[in-house]
């Protein structure tokens, strides 16, 4: 029966292992967080891409389409109507009207987490460190009987 607890120890260490990888493994809860941060983060990379997407939809349909829009632009690039005339100012430099910008590479980023080796050293080391602990308290036992 004494041996019993010496496998409570085994089983302890293959418990400690079982829970360390299921919280800070490659695969556990940890890891999760990390990468269901990094989905929210991505998916709102993706909205903001669609939005600039319905922006430039927005400004294509209008230079196709809207003649008023056609002209404003082109005067704005200096051109002008062969009814118009006006005066450029040398040194002042062109107005360039802001344009929207294509987006932003948003690169995903691995989870951080313990290598499985080091958990198998970890639960390695508290299961020699029950062992050694039992063996000791029953060699003390051991020693008051005498």
């Amino acid at each position: 029966m004494k041996f019993v607890k010496y496998l409570f120890a085994l089983w302890a260490g293959v418990l400690i292992y079982a829970s360390l990888s299921f919280i800070f493994g490659d695969r556990g809860l940890s890891a999760y967080h990390q990468l269901h941060a990094e989905k929210n983060k991505q998916e709102a990379n993706i909205e903001n891409l669609r939005l600039i997407q319905a922006e430039l939809e927005d400004a294509v349909n209008s230079l196709l389409y809207d003649t008023d829009t056609l002209a404003v632009l082109a005067r704005e690039q200096g051109y002008a109507s062969r009814q118009e005339r006006f005066i450029r100012i040398v040194g002042l430099g062109t107005y360039q009207k802001t344009r929207t910008g294509a987006g932003e590479v948003v690169i995903a980023i691995e989870p951080q987490y313990i290598p499985d080796q080091t958990l198998k050293i970890i639960a390695f080391c508290m299961t020699i460190t029950l062992l050694i602990s039992m063996a000791v308290f029953d060699f003390m036992k051991i020693l008051r009987e005498e």
